[in-house]
C-alpha cells in the first residue's frame, strides 16, 4: 500500500493471506493455535491484471495434504484477496501520488542487427545441447566472439556492454519461441520429462547415515548424524520456543556450479534451501517416543544445474532410511518451470527445469510430498504471476514427477527405513520415573547421576516430566545404567521380601540396602526371634540378607524385619 501511494513506479497492489484448516474447514490467517492445529499453513500472494488474480508468491508446509485441497484453499482465498485488492486501489484513488514514468532504455536496432548477423545460428546451437559444461563454454565463447568484434569496430564506444544485454535478451527469445512452438527444450527433452535418475546410500561408512541422489547434472549427499536427546537445539523467537530436535543444513559450494571463489558462511540460497527441505521432511519424522534421537542431515551440494533444494530432499530422504530412522513415508521433491508467450496467453509448464530455464524461465516452483500428498511448496516468478489454471496444471506436473522419483529411484534403492542403526549410532534406551525421584536421581551437586555416567560411560539426559534418556556409544554401558537407575527408583512394597545389604549397625538395629540408594531399618527386636542383646551378634557390615517389608510411614521410611523373612 505505502509503494502504491507513493511516487515510485509499482505494479501493485498486492494482497496476501495464510490459509489454515481446522475442523475440516479453511481458516482465513489462523491464530497461532489454529496454525498449529492445522494440517496445513498456505501463504498466498496475489496481484490484479486485466480483472484476473495471479499468484505472486506461494510458500506452504503440510502433512501430506493433497493437490486438490491446496486448490480448494486457493479457491477460498480468492474473494478476501480481491477484497483486500479492492480496498487498496480504493485508497490509491484517494491517497496516491502520479507515478514517477521511467523512460525505456534507449534501443540501437542497427547495432542489433549487427550483432545478429554475426550469430547467426550459432547461438541456437550452441544453446539447445544436452552437456551444461559444453553448453556453457559455447555460449559464453560465442558472446566473447561478438563482444570483440563490436568492440573493435566502434573503439572507444563501449559498445560491447549493450551487445552482452542484448545476447541475455537473444538467449530468453530463443528458448521461448523454441519452447514454446516446438515443445523443445536446451537439452532436447519433452516438457514433461525428467532427466536421468539415480541414487546410492552407505557412501559413506563410518556416518551414521549417507545417500547420494543425482538428477541429470544435479547431484546432493545428504550425511545424517544421531544425537542423543541432550543434542537438540534450543530455540526462543516471536513465533516459536522449543526444542528442534530434527536439523537440515544445506551447503552450496562454489565448486557445484564450477566457479572459483571464496568459502563464506551461509548466505541467503543456503539458509532457505536448508529450511525449506526441512519443512519438506518434518512431517514424515518420528515422535521422541518413537524415536529419542536427535537428527541432523547436512547435505552437500556436488554439482548445481537446477533445483538443488528438491533434489535434497530426496538424498534426505535416503539417508534417514539408511540411518534406520523410522520415517513414515518417504518424501521427494521437484522443481517445475514455465514459458509465458507476453503476446498471447500460450503456456508450457516445464518439469524438472535446470539452469538456463530458471534463469531464463517464467516460473520456479517447488513442490515436496509423498505418494500421498504434499508437505512443502515454495514459489517464485519473473512474470507478475500466473492463473490459477496454470497452479493447477503445474501441481498436477509436480505430482507426476514426485511419484516417479520415489517410483524409480527411492524405492528401488532403499524401499524402506533399515531396521537396525548403525553400528556406529548411539544406543538410548528411555525409563520413565517418578518426577518426585528426579532429585534422587541427579543427587545433592550432581553426585549420583555423574557416579551412573562415568561408570558406565553414558550420557544421562533427565526430562521435567520424568522422562530419563540414557545414550552411549556401548550397548552394555547403556544397559548397566539402565539397571542401576531401575534399581535406584524401585519402591519398596509392604509385604514383599528383598535381599539387601547391611550398610550400618547401631545399638538400636541395622540399615539395610535394598535397592541402591533406597535403605531400610531393621530394628534390633526384629533381628532374630529370641532377644539381641548387641546387633553385631546378627549380622555386620557387609552381609547380604534377606529382609521383609513391614511397613512405610508417611515420609518414606521403611520398616524392616530379618525374622519375618527367615520364617517366610
Amino acid at each position: 500500500l505505502a509503494l502504491s501511494i507513493s511516487a515510485a513506479p509499482w505494479q501493485g497492489p498486492l494482497s496476501a493471506v495464510r490459509i489454515g484448516k481446522q475442523e475440516g474447514k479453511f481458516v482465513l490467517n489462523p491464530t497461532y493455535a489454529q496454525r498449529r492445529e492445522s494440517p496445513m499453513d498456505f501463504l498466498i500472494g496475489t496481484l490484479e491484471e486485466n480483472n484476473k488474480t495471479l499468484l505472486n508468491m506461494i510458500e506452504a508446509e503440510a502433512e501430506e495434504v493433497p493437490e486438490s485441497e491446496f486448490e480448494q484453499a486457493f479457491s477460498f482465498a480468492k474473494p478476501f484477496l480481491e477484497q483486500m485488492t479492492k480496498l487498496q486501489k480504493e485508497m490509491v484513488k484517494e491517497h496516491g501520488k502520479e507515478k514517477m514514468v521511467l523512460e525505456d532504455p534507449p534501443q540501437d536496432l542497427t547495432l542489433e542487427n549487427e550483432a545478429k548477423e554475426l550469430i547467426g545460428n550459432k547461438l541456437e546451437q550452441a544453446l539447445f545441447q544436452g552437456d551444461k559444461k559444453a553448453r556453457m563454454d559455447a555460449v559464453n565463447e560465442l558472446k566473447k566472439e561478438v563482444v570483440a568484434i563490436i568492440d573493435a569496430r566502434y573503439p572507444g564506444l563501449e559498445k560491447g556492454n549493450y551487445i552482452k544485454e542484448f545476447f541475455e535478451r537473444e538467449i530468453d527469445r530463443l528458448m521461448r519461441t523454441r519452447g514454446l512452438k516446438e515443445g523443445l527444450r536446451v537439452d532436447d527433452r519433452k516438457t514433461d520429462e525428467l532427466r536421468q535418475l539415480a541414487g546410492r546410500v552407505s557412501l559413506l561408512p563410518r556416518t551414521h547415515g549417507s545417500a547420494l541422489f543425482e538428477r541429470g547434472q544435479t547431484k546432493t549427499l545428504s550425511i545424517l548424524t544421531l544425537g542423543t536427546p541432550g543434542d537438540h537445539k534450543l530455540m526462543e523467537g516471536m513465533e516459536f520456543s522449543g526444542k528442534k530436535r530434527f536439523m537440515h543444513h544445506y551447503n552450496f559450494p562454489p565448486y557445484s556450479t564450477g566457479e572459483v571463489k571464496p568459502m563464506r558462511g551461509p548466505g541467503r540460497r543456503e539458509i532457505g534451501h536448508g529450511m525449506l527441505a526441512e519443512k519438506a521432511l518434518l512431517p514424515v519424522i518420528p515422535t521422541v517416543d518413537e524415536f529419542p534421537y536427535t537428527i541432523r542431515i547436512v547435505t552437500e551440494c556436488l554439482s548445481s544445474n537446477g533445483s538443488t533444494s528438491m533434489a535434497s530432499v530426496c538424498s534426505a530422504t535416503l539417508a534417514l532410511m539408511d540411518a534406520g530412522v523410522p520415517i513414515k513415508k518417504p518424501v521427494a521433491g521437484i522443481s517445475v518451470g514455465l514459458l509465458t508467450d507476453p503476446n498471447s496467453e500460450d503456456y508450457k509448464i516445464l518439469t524438472d527445469i535446470q539452469g538456463p530455464e530458471d534463469h531464463h524461465g517464467d516460473m520456479d516452483f517447488k513442490v515436496a510430498g509423498t505418494k500421498d500428498g504434499i508437505t512443502a511448496i515454495q514459489m517464485d516468478v519473473k512474470v507478475k504471476g500466473i492463473t490459477e489454471e496454470i497452479f493447477k496444471n503445474a501441481l498436477e506436473a509436480a505430482r507426476k514427477a514426485r511419484h516417479t522419483i520415489l517410483d524409480e529411484v527411492i524405492s528401488r534403492v532403499l524401499p524402506e527405513p533399515r531396521k537396525e542403526l548403525s553400528k556406529w549410532a548411539p544406543r538410548i534406551y528411555i525409563l520413565q520415573i517418578n518426577r518426585e525421584k528426579i532429585g534422587e536421581l541427579i543427587g545433592p551437586g550432581g553426585k549420583m547421576i555423574r557416579q551412573i555416567t562415568e561408570e558406565c560411560e553414558v550420557e544421562i539426559d533427565v526430562e521435567d516430566d520424568g522422562k530419563v534418556f540414557i545414550t552411549s556409544i556401548k550397548e552394555e554401558g547403556a544397559k548397566k545404567a539402565l539397571e542401576w537407575i531401575q534399581n535406584m527408583m524401585r519402591e519398596p512394597v509392604i509385604g514383599e521380601t528383598y535381599q539387601g545389604r547391611v550398610v550400618s549397625t547401631l545399638a538400636f538395629g541395622a540399615f539395610v540396602e535394598i535397592f541402591p540408594g533406597q535403605e531400610g531399618l531393621v530394628h534390633i527386636s526384629e533381628l532374630a526371634p529370641h532377644r539381641v542383646a548387641r546387633t553385631e551378634d546378627v549380622v555386620k557390615v557387609g552381609d547380604v540378607i534377606p529382609v521383609k517389608v513391614l511397613k512405610i510411614d508417611g515420609q518414606g521410611k521403611v520398616s524392616l524385619s530379618l525374622k519375618q523373612a527367615k520364617n517366610s
